[in-house]
């Protein structure tokens, strides 16, 4: 069978809802890897929570143990919406958005320290959120 409607040569509407589908295991497993670094960053940092900063104006030690507490609960909530996403919940669709988002912005007062994490997570972020928002009446 061809995966080509005969009338107009245009793809069939089962091979869009197959792609938009794929596109929503990518993102499901994209949020199962992002959530589970995001813990393991999380733990790392209640774990080590004094951190020495060098920088131009001397040495600054501050003490992450809160934004390392935020960042493991929100790996939790990562993983659990990508095995939510996996499971097909439409309720999950809406929760990923808004928890990436959260996660992306998260990440952006660590740019300084991290500039090629942060623009990695930012970067999987946005390109999950948008496979889930641009594909969402095809899933």
């Amino acid at each position: 069978m061809s995966s080509m409607d005969s009338t107009a040569g245009v793809p069939s509407r089962s091979r869009e809802r197959s792609m938009a589908h794929g596109w929503v295991v990518f993102a499901g497993v994209m949020l199962l890897v992002i959530g589970g670094l995001d813990f393991f960053y999380g733990l790392a940092a209640v774990l080590n929570n004094e951190v020495v900063i060098v920088g131009g104006h001397g040495v600054v030690i501050a003490d992450i143990t809160t934004w390392g507490w935020i960042t493991l609960i929100l790996g939790v909530v990562l993983v659990l919406t990508g095995a939510g996403l996996l499971g097909g919940y439409t309720a999950a669709r809406w929760s990923a958005v808004f928890v990436i988002a959260v996660g992306a912005i998260l990440a952006l007062p660590w740019f300084p320290a991290a500039p090629l994490w942060t623009i990695l997570i930012v970067t999987l972020s946005v390109i999950v959120i948008y496979q889930l928002c641009a594909h969402w009446e095809e899933a």
